[in-house]
């Protein structure tokens, strides 16, 4: 079965001609009723919109969408939660979702004022993360942080004011990394009720694209 296929139900593909071949083994997955469309590069590059290298699209069925607490319900003993807030750039999502799915991470949350992941370009910056990577959208008024301790999770926030440098965390069974956008980061109120932590800097510099510090930390509490 193709990756997130059991989530995102593929209805049609289209390649490049030129891609066949190498193909095949990816295509021969998918379920007998999915037509597979031939282009040529020019024609492929056209219908979307820039020069497609990898010359393959596809459209896909969402699945019905999944709540938070659901999601978090199923998760094992030892699970690793990623949660967004505030997070609307596309291109960050996608590094993110890129992230959990290299490091592991069990669920990814997203409140409501996170851009959609499943964008086009967020997938692409994924690299097909944001479809192996189970995630839930919060919903207007649902309490992030109250979530997460009634499911056991210890949310962790990280932030450039944070009490304890990253690499000083003690061990978490169950942690909850949050991060917020790049500049206001987040919410104050949120910072008070998480366990606060930072990433050390050189002098004059504070802070890292909010990917590539997601980066540092998942790994971090990946290997603690």
């Amino acid at each position: 079965m193709l990756a997130g296929q059991d989530r995102f139900r593929p209805l049609s593909v289209l390649i490049a001609a030129k891609r066949r071949e190498k193909l095949t083994p990816i295509l021969e997955q998918l379920a007998e009723d999915v037509p597979v469309f031939l282009a040529s590069q020019p024609v492929l590059d056209t219908i979307v919109g820039f020069e497609l290298h990898r010359g393959i699209l596809a459209l896909a069925e969402r699945a019905p969408p999944l709540s938070a607490d659901t999601l978090l319900a199923g998760l094992p003993e030892a699970a690793l939660v990623l949660a967004m807030v505030g997070i609307a750039n596309h291109d960050n999502m996608g590094g993110l979702f890129r992230n959990a799915a290299g490091f592991g991470v069990d669920a990814v949350l997203l409140d409501p004022t996170c851009c959609d992941p499943l964008y086009r370009k967020a997938i692409r910056v994924s690299v097909g993360g944001v479809l192996r990577v189970p995630w839930a959208s919060l919903e207007d008024g649902e309490d992030l942080i109250d979530l997460l301790e009634r499911r056991r999770f210890t949310p962790v926030a990280l932030s450039p004011a944070g009490s304890v440098a990253l690499s000083r965390l003690p061990a978490i069974t169950r942690p909850a990394l949050l991060l917020g956008a790049e500049g206001p980061g987040l919410p104050d109120a949120t910072l008070a009720r998480c366990r606060t932590v930072s990433i050390p800097m050189a002098p004059g510099f504070d802070s890292l694209n909010v990917a590539v510090a997601a980066g540092i930390a998942l790994h971090q509490l990946r290997v603690s």
